[in-house]
């Protein structure tokens, strides 16, 4: 009688147990660009309302430094990059499962100033150099939007004339802040950044042949332990909400 009665509690128990981690919701760690902040904070409501069982934790930075944050083991179970070299750099070590990797958007570079105190710039190549004192744009070893901005810049012979002159920002949000602060009289930033911000005017865009292309790759890290709800949010990213919602924000 005793054992049949501990064998009865400890059923009871292990239900219990069972029924509470059911109940537990997954937190599913998404390391995303900066330039996504105002697409996925509207996509995730939409998303754990669709999977009630999984709450989002997102986790925006630059995409280099983001992606060496998981080659050193920090906690990630989807990276949204803004470029594809950062991509490459995990797959090749195999951080992330291959055969999930997607692309999700495209976006293009412009040139922004204040609206309270713009500059006249009807081009890239037509960049006033002497008459501005700081010119913001991404740190280019590890920010995508800065190491296009380079590339452009080179592209188009102003690399050299603007030394001295450049303010370096940590992530594209950072630039941003630069320019809408009064900080830098001009800045390089992605297209759908420039059109969610008060404050900044758009003066002109870059050809896209003078870098190389703006593609977001997005994939499941090899070492989430959350599998099946981190491809779930990239089918739902790949999804008609997904592509709506980003094209809303200015991706293309």
């Amino acid at each position: 009688m005793k054992k049949i009665l501990i064998s009865f509690i400890l059923l009871m128990f292990t239900i219990a147990c069972s029924t509470q981690q059911q109940g537990q919701k997954v937190e599913l760690m998404v390391s995303s660009a900066a330039s996504l902040t105002d697409a996925l904070h509207e996509l995730k409501p939409l998303f754990e309302e669709q999977h009630p069982h999984i709450s989002l934790v997102i986790n925006f930075g630059s995409s280099g430094k983001l992606a060496k944050q998981i080659e050193q083991g920090a906690p990630s179970d989807v990276f949204l990059s803004a470029s594809k070299k950062d991509m490459d750099t995990l797959e090749a070590g195999d951080f992330i499962r291959k055969e999930t990797r997607a692309d999700f958007s495209k976006n293009k570079l412009v040139l922004i100033t204040n609206l309270d105190k713009p500059m006249e710039a009807s081009s890239f190549e037509s960049i006033p150099v002497d008459q501005i004192q700081h010119m913001a744009i991404g740190e280019p070893d590890t920010v995508p939007a800065g190491r296009y901005a380079k590339e452009a810049l080179e592209r188009i012979g102003l690399w050299p004339a603007l030394q001295g002159k450049l303010v370096l920002g940590s992530d594209v949000r950072q630039v941003l802040t630069y320019v809408s602060s009064g900080n830098a009289d001009l800045g390089v930033v992605y297209a759908s950044d420039a059109v969610t911000t008060p404050k900044i005017k758009i003066l002109a865009e870059a050809n896209s042949d003078w870098h190389q292309p703006i593609v977001y790759p997005g994939a499941v890290i090899t070492a989430s332990s959350h599998q099946e709800e981190a491809q779930a949010f990239m089918t739902f990213l790949l999804g008609k909400q997904g592509r709506e919602t980003l094209v809303k924000y200015g991706f293309e």
